[in-house]
Formats: C-alpha cells, structure tokens, sequence
C-alpha cells in the first residue's frame, strides 16, 4: 500500500465509562463474562482502567469523575451458541433481558454493575 493509500480495517476496541475507583468492580463483572483481562501499557496504567478481550477485539474501561451509563448507545458483541451462553451467565447470577427481536437473529442485553447496556447476539446464517 502506498503512502497515498489508505484502508479501514474495522474496530479496534470499544470503550465503555466508569465511574472512578470502581476498576475492582468491573473486572470481577468480565471475569463472569469470561473475558480476560488485557496488561494495559505502563503508561496508561497511571490513568486508572482496565482492558478486556472480547473475541478478536477489546473493551476498554476508562474511569471519570463525570460518569453517566450508557444505556443508549452501546458495543454488540456476535456469540456462537449464544442460547448456552445465556444460560451460563444466568447460572453465573446475571440477568440478560430481551428486548425487540432482531430478524435474522437471536439477541439478549446486559448491563453491566454501573448501568452501561451491552448487546450479544448472533445471526442464524452468520452474516447480517
């Protein structure tokens, strides 16, 4: 590619707010997502936060003092076997909810422990 040419390649990550001093909190919720958690670099470390890998991509939590959820907005994550993994987070003391249904797909939401939605789902023929 030259220097003149460019390509998007997709996301990267989503991040997501939290209020400040409340990182504790939001790695024992991924953990119950099972979504590990990501070393952020030495420098970023200073700025509170943590990152998670979701699948090939990462969330991002980033701390404020002016925090206010999400609960709009919000990154929607594709699962494979999402009705056994729906079950497992049931089983693992979460609630997901439906809301309206999506044709062509089978979809439930969460939201995280400071009130941000967070979508899964996953299209029955795998491509929208």
């Amino acid at each position: 590619m030259d220097s003149d040419s460019f390509e998007i390649l997709g996301l990267d990550h989503v991040q997501l707010a939290i209020p400040r001093g409340t990182e504790a909190v939001a790695r024992e919720f991924y953990a119950i997502l099972g979504w590990p958690e990501v070393e952020k670099p030495a420098n970023l470390k200073l700025k509170g936060g943590a990152w998670f890998t979701c699948g090939a991509h990462q969330i991002h939590v980033g701390v404020t003092d002016d925090f206010v959820a999400a609960k709009k907005g919000h990154p929607a994550i594709m699962v494979r076997g999402i009705v056994a993994y729906r079950k497992e987070l049931e089983r693992r003391g979460l609630k997901p909810r439906d809301e309206d249904p999506l044709p062509g797909a089978t979809r439930f939401y969460l939201d995280d422990p400071f009130g941000n939605r967070l979508e899964f789902l996953e299209w029955h023929n795998h491509e929208k």
